[in-house]
């Protein structure tokens, strides 16, 4: 199967450079090129890439109001969005992730992560490191003082539908540990790891495992340290 693959990014050459690597790549196609979130938009409506790669900073409509339309329209379900960004660290990058990005990927970061980005987010697994995705959450929501839902009782009520061992998983996957790992912490099997995965990303409305790790923080499921 050809991963299908949009590129979004007002550099017109790094654009190009981005084409090269993924048609290089004998499961991979470049379907389309945006310079900006609009034309994103339209292109993922009309071409129907696999994945998107998505620059957070764009002219007019950014990247993050584009991976907000995307996630929002169920004839785009399938898309999975990778946000690039020059500063991995970035606010920007968590309320991407909030908007339905499936994680984020450093523009400094080599070929290699980039391809392997785009095969994992396909997958719908976790992206490149899901303890990276965990560490700029937790230190953002340190920060920024938000660590679960203002409402009493709000984040009960979010976390009401997942049976006692979903919530076990959850606090794993936001610990920032692989389906295989958790099954060894909690001496079951890989398939059944990943059926609790999937039972709680249905029940949360999560796209994929980084919303799950935003889900764990903002609902104070998981707490991020703050030293």
């Amino acid at each position: 199967m050809t991963i299908r693959v949009l590129l979004a990014d007002d550099q017109a050459l790094l654009r190009s450079a981005f084409r090269v690597l993924v048609d290089s790549e004998p499961d991979m196609e470049v379907v389309g090129e945006a310079a900006d979130g609009t034309q994103a938009l339209e292109l993922a409506r009309t071409a129907r890439p696999d994945v998107v790669l998505m620059d957070i900073r764009m002219p007019g409509t950014d990247g993050l109001a584009a991976t907000r339309l995307i996630s929002a329209d169920p004839a785009l379900d399938s898309v999975r969005v990778v946000m690039l960004t020059t500063f991995e660290v970035d606010e920007y990058v968590v309320r991407a992730l909030r908007a339905g990005a499936s994680g984020f990927l450093g523009k400094g970061s080599e070929p290699a992560e980039l391809l392997g980005a785009i095969r994992v987010a396909h997958a719908g697994e976790a992206l490149l490191s899901p303890a990276a995705t965990k560490g700029l959450i937790a230190s953002f929501l340190a920060q920024s003082g938000h660590g679960a839902d203002e409402r009493p009782g709000a984040s009960e009520e979010r976390l009401a539908a997942l049976t006692g061992r979903e919530r076990e998983v959850l606090v794993h996957v936001a610990g920032g540990l692989s389906n295989d790992e958790i099954a060894g912490r909690l001496q079951v099997s890989p398939l059944t790891v990943k059926t609790h995965v999937n039972r709680a990303m249905a029940k949360l409305g999560a796209r994929d495992r980084a919303q799950l790790v935003v889900t764990a923080y903002e609902t104070g499921l998981v707490r991020p340290r703050t030293a």
